[in-house]
């Protein structure tokens, strides 16, 4: 099959894959799996080469990838187990002072999402959350609103967060982690200027249960919440499983850049690789883990890291699975000759493709994934080939990622409760805000797609 039925079977899979997901509740795995089988049969790939496109699709996914995600989400168990998650918003905090909690938590979530997924961050920093809340008299919707949209920005663009690690892994800018956490965080300025704006907006206009009425629950100071871990780790005990991956990738970076040689840049670049850079920052946070007197933890943080990173090891794979019967279909050589279609949206339609996606079936990760493996074989139609431009494409998945938050995404559940409020309130405060700053993610992106 070719032209324009192929598009249209195309079309319907990804219908129908929406379908299953968010109506029918079939588990994205299955669903993404099951389509693109169909997928398969249907473009015409021959009934023999189907088991091996599918398995390279997997495999390629799993050996690209898979170690790096369970790496970050290994550092991140860490951080939040030890308090180091608490330490790096003590630090936050310090920095931009208490005369902005707005804009300190919002930070704060957006520093601590970079290793910890945004869910799971939002809950260990909520206590934070409150006691700010308390301490400085400012709407508890309002920071609530300045804590998700920070969190959210860094899970979807910032590197060791499994879903740019996919995107850029199966875009082939893998190798470039550095680049992509770099651009991530140049593509977070107008996000959160824009949610910290909202949440102002917001917060005077909706009011959560716990402003309007007292219900008993004691709210702890920060020291309280410092004693529960007995004593946090230091600064840089704190920062270095995060710091070192980036400064080593970067150091390997720049060793590349001016064709370094011999054993020094041999090892530099070996410990510059994202695999290598990660199990560096692994040591560092096991090296904390033992400081903290929670050795015996280990087995148990290990086990509840691989349970927690084994789902989306296997939605990844499966995104990697749709987007090589993609490949392997005529779809690309139609669309190569129809290019100037597809050029005419440029970088926006992965945007919107993803923002589709996101807000059919809730997943930021399973969103990205699939995204990337749809738009990795259109990368030279869309007229996207240097790294960096490879780079924005990345954010611009991610940031149809998080548009939009609502009733079908957990996180969604996450804040609303954590937050005191209804859903209705979650739809003018959450599901809006990801409206805002996924729209003003794209507007930044779109004008470094201009300048780059």
């Amino acid at each position: 099959m070719t032209g324009i039925p192929l598009i249209i079977a195309f079309i319907v899979a990804i219908a129908a894959m929406i379908l299953l997901i968010s109506k029918l509740k079939v588990h994205p795995f299955l669903a993404i799996m099951c389509v693109s089988l169909v997928l398969a049969i249907v473009a015409g790939i021959p009934l023999t080469d189907i088991p091996g496109v599918i398995g390279a699709g997997f495999s390629g996914t799993f050996s690209s990838i898979g170690i790096v995600i369970i790496l970050g989400a290994f550092i991140g168990t860490i951080l939040e187990k030890t308090g180091a998650a608490l330490k790096l918003a003590d630090m936050v905090i310090k920095v931009v002072g208490e005369k902005n909690p707005g804009l300190a938590v919002e930070l704060m979530g957006w520093v601590v999402s970079i290793p910890v997924f945004c869910d799971s961050g939002f809950v260990i920093l909520n206590p934070i959350r409150k006691a700010l809340v308390k301490r400085t008299g400012v709407s508890s919707v309002a920071m609530t609103v300045c804590l998700s949209c920070g969190l959210y920005i860094s899970h979807v663009f910032i590197p060791p967060t499994p879903g740019p690690i996919a995107a850029a892994n199966t875009l082939g800018i893998g190798e470039n982690l550095l680049l992509v956490i770099g651009i991530g965080v140049l593509c977070s300025i107008f996000p959160l200027i824009a949610g910290l704006v909202y949440a102002k907006v917001i917060g005077k206009k909706i009011k959560s249960a716990d402003e309007v009425s007292d219900n008993g629950e004691v709210v702890k100071s920060y020291e309280e919440l410092k004693a529960e871990f007995g004593r946090l780790p230091g600064g840089f005990n704190a920062i270095a499983p995060l710091l070192l991956p980036i400064l080593l990738m970067a150091a390997s970076s720049v060793v590349s850049m001016v064709g370094g040689t011999g054993f020094f840049a041999d090892l530099l670049k070996f410990l510059g690789t994202p695999i290598m850079a990660l199990a560096v920052g692994a040591i560092f946070a096991i090296v904390q883990l033992f400081t903290a007197k929670k050795g015996k933890d280990f087995y148990a943080i290990t086990n509840e890291t691989l349970k927690t990173v084994g789902p989306i090891l296997f939605v990844t794979a499966a995104g990697g699975v749709l987007g090589k019967v993609i490949a392997s279909s005529d779809m690309v050589n139609f669309i190569t000759e129809h290019a100037e279609v597809f050029q005419t949206l440029g970088i926006v339609f992965p945007f919107l493709l993803a923002a589709i996606l996101k807000s059919a079936q809730g997943s930021s990760t399973v969103a990205i994934t699939t995204t990337a493996g749809i738009v990795a074989p259109l990368l030279g139609v869309l007229g996207f080939v240097v790294p960096i431009e490879i780079a924005l494409v990345v954010m611009a998945i991610g940031a149809g990622a998080m548009t939009v938050s609502h009733a079908n995404d957990s996180y969604f559940w996450v804040v609303t409760n954590f937050g005191d409020m209804t859903p209705e309130q979650g739809y003018k405060t959450q599901t809006l805000m990801t409206l805002i700053i996924g729209i003003a993610s794209m507007v930044e992106i779109f004008i470094l797609n201009l300048i780059f």
